[in-house]
């Protein structure tokens, strides 16, 4: 007996006891003999009803139309439906009325009630924008695609990382997204002329101690690249005299280890490179000077961060990545590359290096994330190619006996590229 109640509580109603609305007998009649949809049909789960919409239009070229146009087409059918049942029921219901009544008067009457209602309120117009009309021809998906999408070749670079709690890989296009956008606030100007004590060399000469510094101390290189962007900024606001200047060099090297630097170094270790020099106080003081001078605003985009973000674009191999590294090193030196992007700077350095490798140009998928096309990097490559050539600072040469270590690959020792085959190059890509 509790199985009997059991399977009696869990009995569905019959379809027939569904209560149907009103005036629409004749609609519903139609509706479940032509296509066998009941008005229970409005219970059905949108997700559903979306995943067989879906399926049917399997043969779409861009596979399963979006949300939006799938449960567009559902409202409209209804709509449709429910507007065609009054139509049906206005024109259908006077001849039947004709052939129980027997008499033409009641024909006649509908007809002149019909005709007022239809002088004061117009006939349907107005209402039927409410009803969205189906498209004959379906709209292409692709329109609606965003310009990613839009692009089959470009690789999803941040998929495999997505696990790694370290990697930040949810946030990675974002953040080098704001990255570009600071690019612009600090862009460097033609700073040497105001200063009268100070010139290109001398800058020249101090980057070369700076990175003799980072090799001692082995600290990071974006501890570098960041130690030179604070001394270019800050000598954009301060006249300085050529005594202290390796006092900023070393101060700004102080203030980067502090924020890229796990155990950076401390003030002891910078007043004895220095060969005490200066004085604890004049350390600590022109640490103030920066920083106040800046506005504690040293989160500067380095290009050191660019080409590394670049070079997993590219799926470069360590050593491909350590000669674009070697080329980027080589223009902290000098002041004509101090004013470049560092997102372009970046690009450029790595283009040449797939170059001189031979690994192919520039792919959309490095186009995508770079944000710049083969063709706007080609003149600053072939400016860092002349620069590779001819070695204009041959006395500082700390940099390129540090990449002729077999550690990165000896890739100083590299031949560069003659201009002829490098501008073929540049050109068949």
């Amino acid at each position: 007996m509790a199985c009997s109640r059991r399977t009696k509580e869990r009995t569905p109603l019959p379809r027939e006891r569904t209560p149907l609305p009103r005036n629409a007998k004749m609609l519903a009649t139609k509706q479940t003999r032509a296509g066998k949809v009941g008005p229970t049909a409005e219970n059905v789960d949108p997700e559903k009803e979306e995943n067989c919409y879906a399926k049917r239009s399997s043969s779409s070229p861009q596979g399963g139309p979006k949300k939006r146009s799938a449960f567009g087409d559902i409202t409209n059918a209804r709509k449709n439906q429910l507007v065609a049942g009054k139509k049906e029921a206005v024109k259908v219901a006077p001849p039947k009325a004709q052939k129980a009544q027997g008499t033409l008067g009641v024909a006649k009457n509908n007809e002149i009630n019909l005709k007022k209602s239809m002088k004061k309120t117009p006939p349907k117009a107005p209402s039927e924008p409410e009803v969205d009309p189906v498209p004959e021809k379906p709209v292409p998906v692709q329109e609606l695609k965003p310009p990613k999408e839009r692009l089959p070749a470009v690789e999803d670079i941040d998929k495999e990382q997505l696990g790694d709690p370290y990697a930040s890989a949810e946030y990675a296009k974002e953040i080098f997204e704001y990255m570009r956008e600071r690019e612009e606030k600090f862009m460097l100007p033609d700073f040497m002329e105001k200063q009268p004590d100070i010139t290109g060399d001398m800058r020249a000469i101090l980057v070369d101690w700076m990175v003799e510094v980072q090799e001692n101390f082995e600290l990071n290189h974006e501890t570098l690249y960041l130690a030179v962007k604070l001394v270019d900024h800050y000598l954009v606001e301060v006249v300085s005299m050529r005594e202290k200047l390796q006092l900023i060099g070393s101060t700004a090297i102080l203030i980067a280890s502090k924020f890229e630097e796990r155990c950076p170094p401390c003030v002891d270790d910078f007043l004895y490179i220095c060969d005490d020099a200066y004085k604890r106080e004049e350390l600590l003081a022109m640490e103030m000077s920066i920083l106040s001078t800046l506005k504690f605003d040293i989160n500067i985009p380095i290009p050191y961060r660019f080409l590394r973000r670049f070079a997993k674009c590219a799926r470069a191999t360590m050593e491909t990545l350590t000669l674009a590294r070697f080329l980027c090193e080589m223009t902290l030196q000098e002041y004509d590359y101090a004013r470049e992007s560092p997102s372009k700077l970046a690009a450029s350095c790595l283009l040449l290096a797939l170059t001189m490798k031979n690994l192919g140009g520039w792919t959309p998928t490095l186009e995508y994330y770079s944000g710049y096309s083969a063709q706007d990097l080609h003149p600053l490559v072939k400016r860092l190619n002349f620069l590779l050539t001819y070695q204009p600072r041959d006395k500082l040469n700390t940099v390129r006996s540090k990449y002729s270590h077999r550690v990165f690959f000896e890739v100083a020792k590299l031949a560069p590229m003659d201009m002829l085959k490098l501008e073929k190059a540049l050109t068949s890509c």
